[in-house]
């Protein structure tokens, strides 16, 4: 009997292709094979950025075009994911097909999708190959998602995702309350909302819910669905985290971190998709300057390697160091790192927590909302940047926060225990260790 050959399929960002790409090795350590679809505009992209000579590596590339002309705009989410949908579904039978010839031995067994490939698994339906989900935010998001019907009947939602009216809701007894407003899709685009509702009945094809998490952070939304399985925290190892980088990474930040001492520099990142207008980046700006504390602030550029941002004029900044990308997971087990000012993606939550480093949250949207409740109110390990009336977070607000931050030890003895409890899950009989192999063992 052959290996479990995996074909792994994310969508086009970097928020799915690394969580699946850490996945990818960590199957291809325990002996499965593994071939990773990635769109040709994507592989080029990622290619260009690293030149430089990567280690070998076990998982086989192979790409299908997303459809669109190299000019399109690729930001444009609804555009992509209509564009996939009508492109790939025919064109990965053939794909299969040519893997298959390659070793005859060893057959794709099993399809792993992230969210908006659903269409994927129905393709292995009809080719009778086994498929799982690899969600890449939290299991309460994908619980959320899960109960769309529920939450229409309930009349808490209405057929476009609205909520009916501003409440506090629990999905189920333990699990943290939710705003309604702050649901992990966006309402009043029926057309999102639809893509959504569909993609659950998609991914239902789906035998697990693979989620980046562990139990003791979500520990209550595993009653939600017997498929939920959490196989977290998924880290990568030094020598293949800078596989899948959209932007060239600056390491120059991490010689420039060891001039610094223990817990004295505050980290800015607000991952790979969140965008700021030009008054709010004045104020984050001014607020670093305030804070008068050693920062690292990344400011991504936009696809075309440019700055849309311009700094303020009374921005001194000498203190800081800014960057347009960076190797987050090296930055934040640095040791003189102090606070994580982050959006609270599911991907920078769960690097925070495995490296023990308290948060400052600011959300902008999806589920990043409930990621930021789980921080604050539930774990503990971090405080809110509040907005005023205009929606704006006020350098004033920021220098308060920081400091209030910094000078709590509750908060900085929380994130250590939280870390400890976290990374017990993959020490060899930890529970994502074994859920992990009875994942592979199902496969085979």
């Amino acid at each position: 009997m052959g290996i479990p050959h995996f074909l792994a399929i994310p969508y086009p960002i970097p928020g799915h292709i690394n969580p699946l790409m850490q996945f990818s090795h960590l199957l291809s350590k325990h002996g499965c094979k593994i071939t990773f679809l990635n769109t040709d505009y994507i592989h080029k992209r990622i290619n260009k950025n690293n030149l430089k000579n990567e280690p070998t590596t076990t998982i086989n590339f192979v790409t299908l075009p997303d459809g669109l002309e190299p000019e399109d705009d690729r930001s444009n989410h609804k555009k992509v994911i209509f564009s996939i949908k009508r492109n790939m579904p025919l064109m990965l039978p053939k794909l299969i097909e040519e893997v298959n010839d390659l070793d005859d031995e060893n057959k794709v067994s099993c399809i792993v999708v992230t969210f908006n490939m659903g269409w994927a698994l129905e393709v292995g339906v009809k080719l009778g190959i086994k498929g799982a989900l690899l969600w890449t935010a939290s299991a309460t998001s994908l619980a959320c998602c899960y109960r769309i019907p529920q939450l229409i009947d309930d009349g808490i939602i209405d057929s476009e995702g609205f909520p009916t009216k501003t409440q506090e809701i629990q999905l189920s007894p333990n699990m943290p309350k939710m705003e309604t407003t702050n649901f992990p899709w966006k309402a009043h685009d029926k057309i999102l909302f639809d893509h959504i509702s569909q993609e659950m009945l998609a991914i239902d094809l789906g035998h697990w819910w693979i989620c980046n998490t562990t139990f003791n952070l979500e520990h209550a939304t595993f009653s939600i669905s017997p498929k939920i399985l959490s196989i977290g925290p998924l880290m990568s190892h030094e020598n293949e985290s800078n596989k899948s980088s959209f932007w060239q990474e600056d390491t120059t930040c991490l010689d420039w971190l060891d001039q610094h001492p223990p817990r004295s520099v505050v980290y800015v990142s607000f991952g790979s998709l969140a965008i700021m207008d030009q008054n709010q980046f004045n104020e984050l700006a001014l607020g670093l300057d305030l804070v008068n504390k050693p920062f690292l602030w990344v400011v991504r550029p936009s696809n075309d390697n440019k700055i849309k941002y311009a700094y303020p004029n009374e921005f001194v900044g000498n203190k800081g160091k800014i960057v347009g990308w960076a190797p987050q997971k090296k930055i934040l087990n640095h040791p003189s790192i102090a606070c994580f000012v982050s959006h609270c993606g599911w991907n920078s939550t769960i690097e925070g927590v495995y490296c023990g480093v308290p948060f400052l949250c600011w959300s902008f949207y999806g589920d990043q909302f409930v990621n930021k409740s789980y921080v604050c109110d539930v774990w503990k390990v971090g405080l809110e940047l509040n907005k005023d009336e205009n929606g704006l977070v006020l350098r004033e607000e920021i220098k308060k926060k920081v400091e209030q931050l910094l000078g709590d030890q509750g908060i900085q003895e929380r994130s250590l225990k939280l870390k400890e409890l976290t990374l017990d899950n993959i020490v060899e009989e930890g529970h994502s260790s074994k859920n992990l192999q009875n994942f592979i063992n199902w496969a085979k």
